[in-house]
């Protein structure tokens, strides 16, 4: 998650920025290839991982672009191709870029979303990284405990005299709180505040609130020993985390193909949310991070 924040005002402001800018060419300046990522932790390592596998398996140099923005902003880019390829989340490309209603089995939502990026866009839907980052809704590890609750289901119950505390996103979007509060009978003693993302953990810990929307592969959830409640009636769609490459670079490139799929299922979900831990909370480099997990893998 960390994931999709593309429809908010600071995305629309960003792609408005990248639309006037005078950006190069994606094979121009000091490198062939150029990978982005958008605006989170995740995705600087994503961005990281796919750029140094590309650098030791291909004669290929690669410019980074970290940070480029929300989804919206990251497609765009590579519609104009001002990038070549980021890293994407199969149910924010399936519902967010696409505006499709949510499908919930992983495979069929892969395989409508690269028919459709193949056909409308000329971009290429590569295999999974292997894990997904979902949304996950979270609560303190003591409430955990002492209500024995373990599901979204069971904690209808007692959100009645909980607070709620969700990204600006989460509460707007299609996905979101609307739909999960109808789907679990959610209901709270306030109307949810709006948080940014950046302190909706603290929040949680300093008990300013009682639930939060985070991703399910966030470094904090072990760290502050949080619980995430399963989504025991499947509400939220796949999020399975998905190069996105031009075809023209791809057919440019032969070799790129090969050492992005070498990538495919090569990360789990613990490891990712490990992966986040080391560089959110031991502050770690990401390019050691990075070249570390490579070579665990054998890449």
């Amino acid at each position: 998650m960390k994931r999709f924040f593309s429809w908010c005002l600071l995305s629309f402001v960003l792609a408005i920025a990248i639309a006037s800018c005078n950006f190069t060419s994606p094979t121009s300046g000091n490198g062939d290839i150029v990978i982005a990522s958008k605006d989170f932790t995740e995705q600087d390592i994503l961005g990281e991982l796919l750029a140094q596998q590309i650098e030791d398996t291909t004669d290929l140099t690669v410019i980074r672009r970290p940070r480029l923005g929300g989804s919206f902003v990251c497609h765009n880019a590579i519609l104009a191709g001002q990038i070549d390829a980021y890293v994407e989340y199969t149910g924010t490309a399936f519902t967010g870029i696409l505006k499709q209603e949510a499908v919930n089995d992983p495979k069929i939502v892969h395989e409508k979303l690269k028919q459709a990026y193949a056909e409308q866009f000329n971009l290429e839907i590569m295999p999974s990284l292997g894990f997904e980052n979902t949304f996950a809704m979270i609560i303190r590890g003591e409430d955990a405990k002492r209500y024995n609750i373990q599901t979204l289901s069971e904690s209808a119950k007692y959100t009645p005299q909980w607070r709620g505390g969700f990204g600006y996103e989460f509460l707007e979007r299609q996905d979101g709180f609307s739909g999960l509060a109808k789907t679990y009978n959610l209901s709270f003693a306030r109307p949810p505040q709006i948080m940014d993302l950046g302190l909706i953990y603290r929040a949680l810990i300093q008990k300013q609130v009682d639930m939060i929307a985070g991703n399910s592969t966030d470094g904090q959830i072990s760290r502050l020993g949080l619980v995430v409640l399963k989504d025991d009636k499947q509400y939220f769609p796949p999020y399975e985390a998905v190069p996105i490459v031009r075809k023209a670079t791809l057919d440019k490139y032969p070799q790129l193909r090969t050492a992005i799929n070498q990538l495919s299922g090569k990360i789990t979900s613990d490891e990712m949310q490990q992966l986040n831990n080391l560089v959110e909370g031991e502050f770690q480099d990401i390019k050691t991070v990075v070249r570390e997990f490579r070579k665990s893998q054998g890449l």
